[in-house]
């Protein structure tokens, strides 16, 4: 591995896309640490103090989008909101192309309504930037939502010139992470969202895992690290494990020229949702905890319905609170999958080019087959991905770290992917050149 690293350095165009994208990387993490203006750095530095081992208190909401800006949003910087609002305008966009025709049109028209589509995305990533910078500076206001009851203020000036512009600097953060993300897939290694998200939950490993040993002492932090290694290895494992449907190609003359005659594979992953069950079902959960916040009383006298919400729906300890999540990540991954690999589109395209699976009749019977197959291969990933997702909540019940837990749920599902897509797009560009890669 070290030696492919250094042969890669050694290649001069791979070598200026890696710095170039080691050098926006470094510009987005110190953009994580420069306070919004409005915000007192020294008051906040306090107030994350006193809030150390209470994160489990934050919504859900929370406490994942400031895992997506690695740990930026807690610390009120320029950049926040991290890539949270590019995520779920992206994911929106996705969705509206099932529900709405001209979107998708746009799909298949190729690169050109491609480039539509992404365009669209910007623009609703500035929208929700807009409207959750507006909803964090409510925050910001009241900052004991964020941090417990025991931080006041966090706000030198709460006049409405400063709210206008703390709300403006946060849109336009995320503004620039955008840029920067796109300037890491044009000109750097790797699609440049995939690591900024890398990087924001990367970044905040090693605090996690330094509070672990803080809190219980060095034998369950090694305990921990081990655990971690078989995480790691599990996921890597199933996230390259994949069901290949043989696919035949009959051979047509076309002219005076014979085509076809070809064998190629459908590979279907055991885990084709990727990490999205998991950010809907995170998202969707922490909803009612996020609305009985607003409706929290100072007195105490709350409505029973924000007491039971409370008590069964914002820790993440709780067996009723594991038992939802579980039961929505389930859902979303079947529902994802549905949506994102049509069966009767992919039998016909096969059909219109001459393919066929052996055994299979062309048509209708493709598309069962293939959905046949689909669901059987998305039952174990649903519940790949419920259980690696319950491993933070199992953590917050054994060890007492946070919802945050460095080896499992979220974190490490993305951690991984991107890793190994990263190092395949290197490894190709390694055997361009006739040099060894990374894998063997």
């Amino acid at each position: 591995m070290l030696a492919a690293f250094a042969r890669a350095f050694r290649t001069p165009d791979l070598r200026k896309k890696l710095l170039f994208t080691l050098g926006i990387i470094v510009l987005f993490r110190l953009g994580s640490h420069v306070p919004t203006p409005g915000i007192s750095y020294s008051l906040v530095q306090d107030c994350l103090q006193a809030s150390k081992g209470r994160s489990g208190d934050q919504s859900g909401f929370l406490n994942l989008a400031n895992l997506f800006s690695g740990g930026a949003l807690l610390q009120l910087s320029v950049f926040a909101l991290g890539i949270m609002p590019y995520i779920t305008a992206s994911i929106i966009i996705q969705l509206l192309t099932v529900v709405i025709p001209r979107f998708e049109a746009l799909k298949e028209e190729g690169q050109s309504g491609q480039s539509k589509l992404t365009q669209y995305t910007r623009y609703l990533t500035i929208g929700l930037a807009i409207l959750q910078s507006a909803t964090l500076v409510t925050f910001a206001r009241n900052p004991s939502s964020l941090f417990g009851g025991s931080c006041d203020t966090i706000m030198t000036d709460q006049s409405m010139v400063t709210i206008l512009i703390m709300v403006l600097t946060m849109t336009a953060g995320t503004g620039l992470i955008m840029w920067f993300g796109e300037l890491i897939t044009d000109k750097g290694v790797g699609n440049g969202m995939s690591l900024m998200i890398f990087t924001s939950i990367a970044a905040g490993f090693p605090a996690s895992l330094w509070a672990i040993k803080e809190n219980k002492g060095w034998g369950t932090f090694l305990g921990i690290l081990i655990l971690g290694v078989f995480v790691i290895a599990a996921v890597v494992f199933v996230e390259q494990s994949q069901r290949r449907i043989p696919v035949q190609y009959a051979k047509r003359m076309v002219g005076r020229r014979m085509y076809g005659g070809t064998s190629t594979y459908i590979p279907l992953k055991v885990n084709m949702a990727g990490v999205i069950p998991v950010i809907f079902a995170s998202s969707l959960l922490a909803l009612p905890g996020l609305i009985a916040q607003f409706n929290t009383r100072a007195d105490g006298n709350n409505p029973g319905w924000v007491t039971w919400v409370q008590e069964n729906l914002v820790k993440g300890d709780h067996p009723f609170y594991m038992a939802i999540y579980v039961a929505l990540i389930l859902f979303f991954t079947f529902f994802y999958v549905s949506i994102t690999f049509n069966p009767t589109e992919v039998a016909d395209n096969m059909k219109k080019y001459g393919g066929f699976i052996p055994g299979i009749r062309a048509g209708r019977p493709t598309a069962e087959y293939l959905n046949y197959v689909l669901t059987r291969i998305t039952v174990p990933g649903a519940i790949y991905l419920a259980i690696v997702s319950l491993i933070p909540l199992v953590a917050l019940v054994l060890v007492g770290a946070n919802q945050n837990f460095p080896f499992g749920g979220t974190s490490i599902l993305i951690v991984v992917g991107v890793g190994l897509e990263t190092v395949k797009q290197i490894e190709a560009q390694l055997q361009q050149r006739h040099y060894e890669g990374f894998l063997r």
